[in-house]
């Protein structure tokens, strides 16, 4: 059985909301203020996410912003293992995936998101993908979270944990200071025996 790792970057007061400010939320934005610096630390953590990783799992937004920014084409280990690895996209829509290696989910979310589990193993990584993510929360298919948080307060917008149907019990597995200004953790979801 496979595990579903949420990697996301967040705001200090949780927004994950249009963090290049291409989707022109007022205040979008906030991910493309990190330093030099910070931005060094972030790639090198998201590359090594991406060499664990054995699969991805997006929503259709979050795919067309992978491919629209030139991650199918680019050159580099970064861009070249994206490509390699095997992308299910949840979509209803979409027909003909251009990213190497995508293959379309276009029945009820929940059932194949929860059949991708129980047939792949190894991790699931989850990019982005807001519109899903209430479906993978409600179900209890997300093992593990990975945020990076920025040094920002946004004040307003879409949050990673807005409303869940119950509340959600994780254990803090690692702490990792990025740069000079990001914080990266790791939580575990812990589920009754």
């Amino acid at each position: 059985m496979g595990r579903i790792i949420v990697s996301q970057n967040v705001s200090l007061d949780g927004v994950v909301q249009d963090p290049t400010g291409d989707d022109g939320f007022a205040r979008g934005g906030w991910f493309s203020r990190m330093s030099d610096v910070d931005r060094e630390a972030w790639a090198e953590v998201e590359y090594a996410e991406a060499v664990d990783a054995d699969a991805m799992l997006l929503g259709r937004r979050t795919y067309d912003y992978f491919v629209t920014r030139g991650w199918s084409t680019q050159s580099g280990p970064w861009a070249g293992r994206l490509r390699s690895l095997p992308k299910y996209v949840v979509s209803s829509t979409l027909r003909d995936p251009e990213w190497a290696n995508s293959t379309v989910l276009d029945g009820d979310a929940l059932e194949e998101v929860s059949k991708l589990k129980a047939n792949l193993g190894g991790e699931i990584v989850v990019y982005g993908s807001q519109q899903l993510m209430p479906i993978l929360l409600e179900h209890d298919l997300v093992d593990e979270f990975r945020l990076t948080v920025h040094p920002f307060v946004v004040g307003a917008g879409e949050r990673l944990f807005g409303q869940t149907p119950g509340s959600l019990a994780l254990r803090l597995v690692t702490t990792q200071i990025l740069g000079a200004g990001l914080s990266h953790l790791t939580y575990e979801r812990v589920r009754e025996a």
